[in-house]
């Protein structure tokens, strides 16, 4: 525990009034000896403080100066507390720059509070006195203090400067936080800051973090100039937002116009690169890594272990994971989400048993969701209910959230277990959350089971009345049990309430172009050819024992019409393209936006089969890889 120090007093607690402090003018610095600098540039930071000591009155700012920035380098502590205590002692008034110094040596050290005082008691502060206290409370997440702070300064009459208002904005999130920054960016115009490239940078990550990209977008493309860091900004943002497509386009665009990119860039690429599960353009990022030796960061080999998981090389994540020289807890999540994406209940058990042996990083919350999810896709729900209840022993450190418990409902479900996940629910410590129930009512679909089914998607209209999802998955039930009345009911309740369903979609990359579909798609160049070939197709699985899962269609119209709908799914219109499109024995990769139905599911395997090509489909859920008609999730997702 540090001890703080008494502040601007001299003995007996007497405060340092302006006539008995020792004031120093600029101009009037005496040379100090060389002595003290000499010892501090050679690391002999405690011989250097003995010659302080000796010097006594005799230290001016020079060598006070010298000592601090040691002090600031080295992080040390209780050294810097004993020159500080020395200007109080010899009852040495620090000027301004000295004082601020002081301030960045606390914040430093991790002593905020002591910082502060320091600021609080200066009788005369500059604007790096203000920046250096506000940056350090951003940095550490207390966007409160430093809004405060900010405020403060304003009010003294202080005037912000570019980096003042780069550092504050970073505290300017949540919707509270969005309101100050929209009024902080009206002063930056104001005193004419905008045009500033480290201001700029900050202005459009505030707008991107808040989901606001036309803004974002508008700040970028006034400045004057950019740099790596606004660029790498703005691509973020797009990526974190999940405009995949659009972070791409602008990072082919400023790279055209001679963008440097540094890790951070990549990272960005690469996450809207695993969104898209666009496995040619990862692989040709990850070479341009390579050969120009970018920085090996943890935080780029996480987003590669993520990219390639997701586009369904998980013998490549394993790979970056297997050769990471360090790896923080979220590689090791990274590479176990992969596993669970896939199916590979197995693979996720053994790598956690491997990181519990390492016994290097412990496992989080994030972990565990990652182990019971994996236990979940893989039918494992016996292993993952030891590993919840595990947790509920306190045995790992990671108490049981809303999450795991989600995890375990949706665990029950897809093994058929609905009832008991029913019961697991009202025995839950707190409320189930939406999508708690929404994980119950996709597992009454799956399963048929109407009666809990009903009651949960009922609760669920009234929770969220707006989520469309709920509103098609409760229909599918009601149509799956012939029940064409509740079907309308239902739709008619969803027409009244104006809410729209996200649209299906599905896209397959070939040669470094997405080709995207929707249902009945009439706009793709090809459309005429892909309908064909998915008749075609259709005729020839037929033949294998294929029959169309009439359930999947939501409307009441007879048999014809029914398959007619069918054959119109993104999905197959997507693998139908690329058999087309790829050369005979090549596998096809097809991306859903949404979870892949029964119907497209049993005709890709019937094609993985027929055609003699290895299928990987990827859903909302998880990962399906097809070889010659079974596909890695045992027909359990």
């Amino acid at each position: 525990m540090h001890r703080r120090l008494p502040f601007l007093v001299c003995h007996h607690n007497y405060v340092i009034s302006a006539p008995f402090a020792r004031q120093l003018s600029l101009p009037s610095f005496p040379p100090n000896p060389p002595a003290l600098m000499y010892l501090c540039s050679n690391g002999q930071l405690r011989e250097a403080l003995v010659e302080m000591t000796v010097q006594g009155l005799a230290m001016k700012f020079k060598g006070y100066y010298t000592l601090l920035n040691e002090c600031v380098t080295r992080r040390a502590f209780r050294e810097g507390q004993r020159v500080h205590a020395h200007m109080i002692k010899t009852c040495y008034l620090p000027p301004v720059h000295l004082q601020t110094r002081l301030i960045v040596f606390y914040n430093n050290c991790d002593c905020l509070c002591d910082a502060r005082r320091v600021l609080d008691e200066m009788p005369q502060r500059n604007v790096v006195s203000w920046t250096a206290m506000i940056s350090a409370y951003s940095k550490r997440g207390y966007a409160a203090e430093a809004t405060d702070l900010f405020l403060q300064m304003l009010r003294s009459e202080e005037e912000p400067n570019e980096f003042t208002f780069a550092t504050i904005l970073t505290s300017c999130t949540g919707s509270w936080g969005f309101d100050m920054g929209r009024q902080i960016h009206s002063l930056i115009i104001k005193t004419k800051y905008e045009s500033h490239i480290f201001v700029g940078s900050s202005l459009l990550d505030m707008y991107a973090k808040a989901g606001r990209m036309l803004e974002a977008i508008r700040v970028f493309d006034s400045l004057p100039e950019r740099d790596v860091v606004s660029c790498t900004a703005i691509i973020s943002g797009y990526a974190q937002q999940g405009l995949d497509e659009e972070a791409l386009e602008l990072f082919r665009r400023l790279q055209r116009e001679g963008m440097t990119s540094n890790y951070v860039t990549y990272a960005s690429v690469l996450t809207a690169l695993s969104g898209l599960a666009a496995l040619d353009l990862g692989r040709q990022v990850h070479n341009h890594v390579l050969r120009r030796e970018v920085p090996s960061f943890v935080v780029l080999q996480n987003s590669l272990i993520d990219m390639y998981s997701k586009c369904g090389k998980l013998s490549y994540s394993r790979r970056v994971f297997d050769t990471m020289p360090e790896r923080t807890v979220i590689s090791w999540n990274a590479m176990l989400v992969g596993y669970s994406k896939h199916g590979m209940g197995n693979e996720v058990v053994k790598l956690f048993k491997l990181m519990k042996e390492e016994n290097k990083i412990k496992p989080d919350s994030v972990t565990f969701l990652a182990v019971l999810s994996g236990c979940s896709h893989g039918g494992m729900e016996d292993r993952g209910l030891e590993f919840f209840y595990e947790m509920g022993k306190g045995k790992n450190g990671i108490e049981p959230e809303l999450e795991h418990y989600g995890c375990v409902v949706d665990l029950l479900g897809r093994s058929g277990r609905v009832k008991e996940a029913f019961e697991f629910i009202k025995k839950m410590p707190s409320e189930p959350t939406a999508a708690i129930w929404g994980s119950l009512l996709g597992a009454c679909r799956v399963h048929s089971n109407v009666k809990i089914g009903e009651f949960v998607g009922f609760q669920l209209l009234d929770i969220e009345p707006e989520n469309a999802g709920n509103y098609v998955i409760l229909s599918n039930l009601f149509a799956s049990a012939g029940r064409w009345e509740d079907v309308r009911t239902v739709r008619e309740l969803m027409t009244e309430k104006a809410v729209i369903k996200e649209p299906g979609r599905s896209w397959i990359e070939l040669d470094q172009v997405l080709h995207t579909f929707h249902a009945s798609d009439r706009s793709h160049p090809r459309r005429e050819e892909v309908s064909a070939k998915v008749r075609e197709i259709s005729a020839k699985i037929k033949e294998a024992g294929y029959s169309p899962e009439m359930g999947c269609v939501l409307y009441d119209v007879d048999d014809e019409q029914k398959e007619k709908i069918l054959l119109g799914h993104s999905e197959k219109m997507a693998l139908a393209f690329g058999i087309i499109a790829t050369p005979e024995g090549a596998p096809v990769r097809v991306i859903k936006n949404l979870r892949i139905c029964v119907d497209c599911h049993n005709f890709a395997k019937l094609v993985s089969k027929i055609y003699g090509r290895e299928v990987s489909l990827r859903d909302k859920n998880r990962f399906h890889h097809m070889v010659g008609g079974i596909c890695s999730c045992g027909d359990y997702w």
